[in-house]
């Protein structure tokens, strides 16, 4: 497989989107059940809704950073860079990671389409996955 950095792989991502979209949830739990990345820590925080996801999302990791809690936190889009979309420990990953995540992502998938979107979340909760959680924060695509 060659190697990517990362707006070489963002591109990729925005060149991948499926002519159909599929809205059922399938195609990503088999992806998420090839890497092992269904359960990413103890706790999951599913934030959903209309409006204001993203500060939500905010608010509660950092009153759980606060306590204490190593948390990954996920949300979108992103501002200025997509690093802002997949924080651990209230820091944004780095470039190398989400490569990293990115290709295990493109392993694992094989021959199932995933949207750019899908893609990231499955990016995101493999980070997660190795990096010992106490808690997750995950912003949902749809409101």
């Amino acid at each position: 497989m060659m190697t990517r950095n990362l707006p070489q792989w963002l591109a990729y991502l925005e060149q991948l989107h499926p002519s159909t979209i599929d809205m059922g949830l399938q195609r990503v739990a088999e992806v998420a059940a090839r890497l092992h990345v269904d359960r990413p820590a103890p706790l999951v925080i599913t934030v959903t809704g209309t409006n204001g996801k993203g500060s939500t999302c905010a608010a509660l990791e950092a009153l759980l950073l606060a306590c204490g809690r190593r948390v990954g936190c996920y949300s979108s889009p992103h501002l200025l860079q997509y690093n802002e979309r997949v924080r651990i420990a209230g820091q944004m990953v780095a470039d190398a990671d989400l490569c990293q995540a990115f290709a295990a992502v493109e392993q694992a998938r094989a021959e199932i389409s995933l949207t750019y979107f899908e893609f990231g979340t499955l990016a995101a909760l493999w980070l997660f996955s190795q990096a010992g959680l106490d808690v997750v924060v995950l912003e949902v695509g749809l409101g």
